[in-house]
């Protein structure tokens, strides 16, 4: 009887974690928005992603000084997650958000994954298809396409070869990195992607922090 008690303690408190979360992700203000990052990437759309990324890096900085890595921070990684393959460039990571630069050189398919996030990326090159959960049938994007992954949701997704876009994810980010990187422990063991990927976030976040202190400690200056 006690071990069910206690069972039932943990149980609660675990909900009511995951209540207070989901009520301060409804409730807080954030940085970016699935607009602004469309506004930005759709200006590249079609462009050769070797000449049109580092234009994108730049609008991002102009538009959120402070919050996007510097250049020598930055870096392309490889991917692993639910069967595909692809590669990412960290612009900007944060507990609630994220932005990125995301796509393969090489056909790949897999699963979604089911985040604790919205997902939503911009097509600048080739072509993704989704299978939604619960359809008899796919739909394929273009560039100039958003794609949506709204959260708790899952589907089957497939890149073409040459697949290039600007993704933005917003929610619960750190439960992200179960999907992200259980291919790495159980199937690739690359251990050296996995220092990669937890090595730029940390970056991405301690940046974050260090903007918010700063701001406060100008905001207590400007108050004496």
């Amino acid at each position: 009887m006690a071990f069910f008690r206690a069972c039932a303690k943990w149980i609660f408190i675990i909900i009511f974690i995951i209540f207070c979360i989901q009520y301060w992700l409804e409730h807080k203000s954030y940085l970016f928005s699935d607009e602004a990052v469309n506004k930005i990437a759709k200006k590249y759309i079609g462009q050769d992603p070797e000449t049109s990324f580092p234009k994108i890096i730049k609008d991002f900085r102009r538009q959120y000084p402070g919050h996007i890595l510097p250049d020598e921070e930055m870096q392309w990684i490889f991917m692993n997650a639910g069967g595909w393959m692809g590669a990412m460039c960290i612009l900007h990571a944060s507990i609630t958000e994220y932005v990125l630069l995301f796509g393969t050189a090489v056909d790949t398919v897999g699963h979604s994954g089911r985040y604790w996030a919205n997902i939503s990326d911009t097509i600048l090159t080739g072509s993704f298809r989704q299978w939604q959960e619960g359809t008899l049938q796919s739909t394929v994007f273009e560039p100039g396409d958003i794609v949506y992954h709204p959260i708790g949701e899952a589907a089957s997704v497939s890149w073409s070869h040459d697949t290039w876009m600007v993704e933005y994810g917003r929610g619960f980010i750190p439960s992200t990195l179960t999907f992200a990187l259980a291919d790495t422990f159980f199937s690739t063991t690359d251990f050296v992607t996995l220092f990669y990927i937890l090595r730029v976030y940390a970056k991405a976040m301690a940046l974050e922090a260090g903007f918010y202190i700063s701001e406060i400690r100008q905001q207590m200056k400007d108050a004496l």
